[in-house]
């Protein structure tokens, strides 16, 4: 994106949130949204887009490209992108509230993996006997699914035990009936009780490592502070990835300082009205898909133009098919994140903590603060890289993951052979 473009984006994500102020302020004023309806329609790109992870901009590089033409090349994208594809065996939990979550697992040495030959031989070679390898369990961040860790499932597949979930009301997984009935907000409390039933469902027994992105890792961490002691039996390794402990508030999501301030007024509000209007903010979400699209790869990568266009639109894809009353369910529970003492449960064990010094929704800055408190954690702040990380810089990822997997390994072993 060049200098004159950027500059471009910036103007549009202040108008963008000053027309979504507007949109709430007319609606609010009319009692109807369908005076608002196309300044809906663009609010909820910006404002939901900002939300999911992939907040407010505007596809400038497109606008000399035919509409018609853009709609071709996006289809053409979906029909040649392989990502997205990897299945395993499903299976489902039950969470407190009987929504079922769904999962899938691929065991080991059913299909070969792509780590690298010689980790995957020293892999094999610590994993040993499968009583003692760890099940590698990927939590997956707000609006996308689990298949945003394809390219750590296609390297680790094969190789170890892997489980692979759908947050409630994402992807496979059931609406949360609590939200449906209107008898429970979405917290990240309730988040990590669903990954407890996974967990239960899916890796009965045997050690655990913990991969988590964005919201994904904050339902790590509310594991961590509801069953501190699962944490400390089970639990022998955890990546957290692009994630915060807290102070999301704080964030700018690189507005400038007036898009900062109409941003955290109109936003909880917005959100809340577009999700009961949901049917015409998904026609505006369709209508604006040019915007949609310009939002999620600024917003999602560091380096948006060093990134394979059928990754952007699998990115798009997954952000997508989020519902805007999702959307609206699930962004409140982020104001009041706070699980800095949580941390304290995995220091001590194998630990990972990667961020992208690029990254607009959780700033590399919130990795920083996690990391000081895991002193014995490997540390990893990657230039140029943004929020989906283990999209745009999928290899190193990889790498890092599987190197936590073979300590976390070693680390169950030692374990086991000290209670024997």
């Amino acid at each position: 994106m060049s200098d004159t473009t950027g500059a471009a984006v910036d103007a549009a994500v202040d108008a963008a949130v000053q027309g979504a102020g507007a949109a709430a302020d007319g609606a609010e004023a009319a009692g109807s949204w369908s005076r608002a309806g196309r300044h809906a329609g663009i609010a909820g790109a910006a404002i939901g887009v900002v939300a999911a992870g992939a907040a407010a901009g505007v596809a400038i590089e497109r606008l000399t490209v035919g509409r018609g033409m853009r709609r071709r090349a996006r289809l053409a994208l979906d029909a040649a992108g392989p990502y997205g594809t990897l299945r395993g065996t499903p299976g489902r939990a039950v969470a407190e509230d009987g929504t079922e979550l769904y999962y899938e697992v691929d065991e080991p040495g059913e299909t070969p993996g792509a780590v690298p030959g010689a980790r995957r031989k020293r892999l094999r070679g610590v994993l040993g006997r499968r009583g003692t390898a760890p099940t590698v369990v990927f939590c997956h961040g707000y609006c996308l699914n689990q298949d945003a860790w394809h390219f750590q499932r296609a390297a680790l597949r094969g190789v170890v035990r892997t489980v692979h979930w759908d947050q409630r009301s994402h992807g496979r997984s059931e609406r949360g009936r609590a939200q449906r009935a209107g008898a429970e907000p979405v917290t990240i409390d309730l988040l990590g009780r669903d990954l407890k039933a996974v967990l239960d469902a899916a890796v009965p027994e045997g050690p655990v490592v913990l991969v988590g992105h964005s919201m994904g890792g904050m339902t790590v961490m509310a594991l961590a502070e509801q069953y501190p002691e699962y944490v400390a039996e089970r639990v022998t390794g955890v990546a957290l990835v692009g994630t915060s402990a807290g102070r999301l508030s704080e964030v700018a999501f690189g507005l400038p300082s007036l898009g900062v301030k109409a941003f955290h007024r109109f936003a909880p509000g917005l959100l809340k009205a577009m999700g009961a209007q949901s049917e015409l903010v998904e026609r505006g979400r369709r209508a604006t898909a040019d915007l949609f699209a310009g939002l999620v790869k600024r917003y999602s990568f560091g380096t948006p133009k060093d990134v394979d266009p059928a990754v952007a639109r699998f990115a798009e894809r997954m952000i997508e098919a989020t519902p805007i009353d999702v959307v609206a369910e699930f962004f409140p529970a982020f104001a009041v994140h706070d699980k800095t003492e949580a941390l304290a449960a995995y220091d001590g064990v194998p630990a990972l903590v990667m961020s992208g010094d690029r990254d607009l929704i959780t700033p590399s800055d919130h990795s920083g603060a996690i990391a000081d408190l895991l002193p014995g954690a490997e540390s990893l702040c990657v230039p140029g890289a943004g929020h989906l990380i283990m999209l745009e810089r999928p290899e190193l990822v990889s790498e890092r993951l599987a190197a936590l997997v073979e300590r976390a390994a070693s680390t169950a072993r030692g374990t086991r052979s000290e209670r024997a």
